[in-house]
């Protein structure tokens, strides 16, 4: 086949999805034909923007065995692949950076690289004809729907350089087969997209935005991260017109402006920790998230009518209920190590990991979890109520909870890194939230804040690309040193010694397995990273 399947849908598709909580609460009832056709008003252009947002929220829902969230927590030193005694072993390979472990996985990202690339092109339709719409007096729509578009695509875009590096760069609606990007090229793009975002966007307090709506406090925000990912990495100081000091100005921007800050209690973002500690939850709007994905509890299956977060039920506890925890698949199971990196007096410590011994809970399911470790990721676990009944009607496709993708303490902590003259205040406020009764540091340094982002992000997809961004060889080091090796189960009889592991992850530079079926349906144009 000689056209990537992969960008083939009709745009009706686009618009017949039931959408997110809040502002997407749009569904068109009329037929479309044709782009030429339905691009005419501005009512036209916002049902084409919340299937934009849709794309977003589809991303990772064909059931999360490769979402990025959970994916991510494989790579790094917080978690093992963990998953069911008997199932396959395509985590195990991810955790183990080793093709071998599963050759049958070999297209298991094709899915998620799929739904990437549809919810860019229904961005790209949309920008196509940004100037087919009538907008009359509404013009200042046009400049928010092209930011809020833009967006959308750089966050994908930056999603899939991180995993896959080189990847096609499609800005427009196509079916030829692109070959692959130079990283160069994609980040440039990227921080385009968001600097349009940035200036284009209006000063607007969190508070009196729409609940999901991409605002200029989000698209700054994610330049920052943009930038301290690809100049770490990369080694390079400027990324398009972007630099250090443009980084740092525009986090600072959302310090400074956006209203938002950090909730008292930690617990209280999180709802099983909530729950654990008896406080209220704080909600899936409150002043600390930029950014979040969106989900919503409307059962459906996994044929393109999921708005649920599906990749919740990967975390859930293996096969056993136990009050509030409902159970899911046992994946990414986490390394002792890191539960006991933690200060005991660290409320992120429960917040984030529950303990089945800590936490005294009657779990007899640990045989049935390979690579049972006796932890599991807390934050988006799944919840059950005390009868053990699953809190929504669909524990596999009915969960709700948002995905944070930028919260406020992370702005603090890219400011702190960047230089800010104020970057003890930011690294104090994040650490005494969590830790009271410490003594405020007089001085951060680089590594003093990286260590700082581990205690804070564990679960949230943050810390693999931390470390990544130090450089592969300060990443593979770490990650080898870090991982409990006695604890990998795979199917070749010798998991891999601490230097085995760090070799493999050298490797492939840290990046993932091009999906082998995309790299066939393009007639080779697509070429397989190192390592795989």
């Amino acid at each position: 086949m000689k056209k990537y399947r992969i960008i083939i849908f009709a745009f009706i598709a686009m618009l017949s999805f039931d959408s997110c909580k809040k502002f997407l609460t749009t569904t068109d009832t009329n037929p479309v034909q044709t782009n030429v056709s339905y691009y005419k008003t501005p009512s036209d252009a916002f049902t084409a923007l919340v299937g934009c947002y849709n794309g977003l929220d589809l991303i990772w829902n064909n059931g999360g065995a490769d979402a990025f969230p959970v994916a991510s927590e494989v790579f790094s030193d917080n978690c093992f692949g963990g998953t069911g005694s008997s199932d396959g072993y395509g985590f195990e390979m991810m955790d183990e950076f080793d093709p071998k472990v599963s050759p049958s996985d070999a297209s298991l990202f094709s899915v998620m690289w799929t739904d990437y690339y549809q919810a860019i092109y229904r961005c790209n339709v949309l920008l196509q004809n940004m100037d087919e719409v009538n907008w009359g007096d509404s013009v200042s729509l046009k400049t928010q729907y092209t930011a809020e578009v833009k967006f959308i695509r750089a966050f994908c875009y930056f999603d899939m350089a991180r995993l896959w590096e080189k990847v096609p760069l499609l800005i427009s609606p196509t079916l030829s087969n692109v070959p692959q990007s130079d990283p160069d090229s994609t980040y440039a793009q990227i921080m385009s997209d968001l600097r349009f975002g940035a200036d284009s966007l209006p000063s607007t307090v969190y508070s009196a935005t729409p609940p999901g709506r991409v605002t200029k406090w989000a698209a700054e925000s994610l330049l920052a991260r943009v930038y301290l990912f690809y100049s770490g990495y990369y080694g390079n100081a400027t990324i398009g017109n972007e630099t250090a000091a443009t980084a740092l100005a525009a986090v600072e921007d959302v310090i400074a402006h956006s209203g938002q800050g950090l909730v008292s209690d930690f617990n209280s973002l999180w709802p099983a920790a909530a729950i654990g500690k008896n406080v209220p939850y704080a909600g899936l709007v409150n002043k600390e998230v930029v950014f979040s994905v969106k989900y919503s509890s409307t059962g459906g299956n996994y044929n393109g009518n999921v708005t649920g977060n599906t990749w919740m039920v990967m975390e859930g506890v293996r096969n056993q209920s136990i009050y509030p925890y409902q159970y899911g698949w046992g994946a990414c199971t986490v390394d002792p190590s890191l539960w006991n990196a933690f200060s005991p007096n660290d409320a992120r410590r429960f917040a984030s990991i529950t303990s089945i011994a800590d936490e005294n809970l009657a779990f007899t399911s640990g045989s049935q979890n390979r690579e049972y470790t006796g932890y599991y990721l807390k934050k988006y676990s799944p919840l059950c109520d005390s009868s053990g009944n699953s809190i929504v009607p669909n524990f596999q496709t009915g969960q709700y909870q948002d995905y944070f993708a930028i919260r406020y303490s992370d702005v603090l902590l890219m400011a702190a890194e960047l230089g800010s003259p104020n970057a003890v205040t930011y690294f104090n406020s994040v650490h005494q939230r969590a830790n009271p009764n410490d003594v405020p540091v007089s001085s951060v340094s680089k590594a003093g804040i990286l260590a700082e982002r581990r205690f804070e992000f564990v679960g949230e997809g943050i810390r693999y690309y931390d470390l990544l961004r130090q450089g592969i060889t300060m990443a593979a080091t770490t990650i080898a040193a870090n991982t409990t090796v006695s604890l990998f189960v795979d199917n070749s009889g010798t998991p891999p010694t601490a230097s085995q592991l760090q070799a493999n992850i050298t490797a492939t530079r840290g990046f993932q397995q091009i999906p082998d079926d995309q790299i066939t349906l393009s007639s080779g144009v697509l070429k397989q990273n190192a390592g795989w």
